[in-house]
């Protein structure tokens, strides 16, 4: 099961500044920096072969990102700081972003640089630098950290009907598990591409006793109520991440073109019916907070500023515990069923 302390880790996955180093432009044969050291019109190729490292991260009381004891790269303990999101137009003509996340010593000096990718990169392609926002940097970091739902998802509302996710409103009432008809706050939409952290797990029709497909992002945390405790947790209810879950048949990433993503946002952290399925809600707290306008914000400060614990979040399962299973799905769907 997860832990306080733990809980609100979250590990990206990012390229070593090295590794994506300038081509072309002022700036020629550097690795890729922060935002001012960066020239415009420069263009960067990734290098053949290297490797996307885990970078886990955790906010402190003043927000400010440290670097948790279980990352793959970076010190343990050093600070993190969002610098910047670039645009990058490569040579086929399609624009990307990536972001540039700066860890500092003990100094306050530059200690490394890492990429995070918004959509993927391919080496010995080049990248033409046409953009550097150093105001968007915080919203766009917090959408890899939201959990979303795709266009098309059927929503229960507290009538029992089932309503197309983008067909909500601000105002509508939900059906929630714990606190029944809840009133929804905020709807955020976004367009990505479907690749990476961005790309959506698909779970196919009957997987789960869902009628339909569910199309969640990838760490999108799904609540399951076991009838028997096949997983052998030691309670009935456990919480467990759509990635988590992926076998490569009724379970799978989706790769490939753009995602249309929605956030339901509620004064409490909820667990919401989706295609039959339960499933949370956007969760507010320092990694996700920037995704709201300053309007909902500023009128939701005291409510939903950050959202207090919940009984359900002690019951996620990690990695570990869900890979003993290789085929957790299966197991969980034989968990449901009297």
């Amino acid at each position: 099961m997860s832990h306080p302390a733990t809980e609100n880790t979250q590990s990206i996955a990012v390229y070593q500044a090295v590794d994506f180093y300038a081509v072309n432009g002022a700036n020629l044969h550097d690795p890729i920096s922060f935002a001012a050291e960066l020239e415009l019109d420069d263009s960067y190729e990734l290098r053949p072969n290297v490797r996307q490292y885990r970078l886990s991260v955790i906010r402190d009381d003043t927000d400010t990102m440290i670097i948790t004891p279980n990352t793959m790269i970076g010190h343990p303990g050093a600070r993190v700081h969002l610098d910047c999101c670039l645009t990058l137009m490569c040579s086929n003509g399609i624009a990307t972003e990536a972001l540039i996340l700066v860890e500092t010593d003990s100094l306050g000096d530059v200690a490394e640089t890492y990429v995070l990718p918004l959509s993927q990169l391919k080496p010995r392609m080049g990248y033409t630098l046409v953009g550097i926002d150093t105001d968007i940097a915080r919203t766009k970091f917090a959408e890899v950290a939201c959990v979303s739902f795709a266009r098309g998802t059927h929503i229960t509302m507290a009538s029992g009907e089932q309503k197309l996710i983008q067909d909500l409103a601000a105002g509508d009432r939900v059906l929630t598990r714990d606190d029944g008809p809840q009133t929804v706050r905020w709807i955020g939409q976004s367009t990505v591409r479907a690749v990476g952290d961005f790309a959506p797990i698909r779970i196919r029709a009957g997987t789960l006793h869902n009628e339909n497909d569910l199309l969640v992002s990838p760490d999108h945390r799904l609540f399951i109520f076991q009838h028997s405790d096949e997983l052998g947790t030691g309670r009935h209810e456990v919480l467990v991440r759509a990635r988590h879950l992926v076998n490569g048949d009724s379970v799978v990433q989706q790769s490939g073109g753009f995602i249309d993503y929605y956030q339901l946002l509620f004064d409490r952290h909820q667990i919401i019916y989706a295609e039959g399925i339960a499933a949370e809600t956007l969760l507010i707290d320092p990694r996700t907070r920037a995704v709201l306008p300053a309007s909902v914000a500023n009128e939701t400060i005291g409510a939903i500023k950050t959202h207090a614990h919940r009984p359900h979040m002690d019951y996620e399962l990690t990695k570990a515990e869900v890979a003993k299973h290789p085929n957790a799905a299966a197991v969980l769907k034989r968990a449901t069923t009297r």
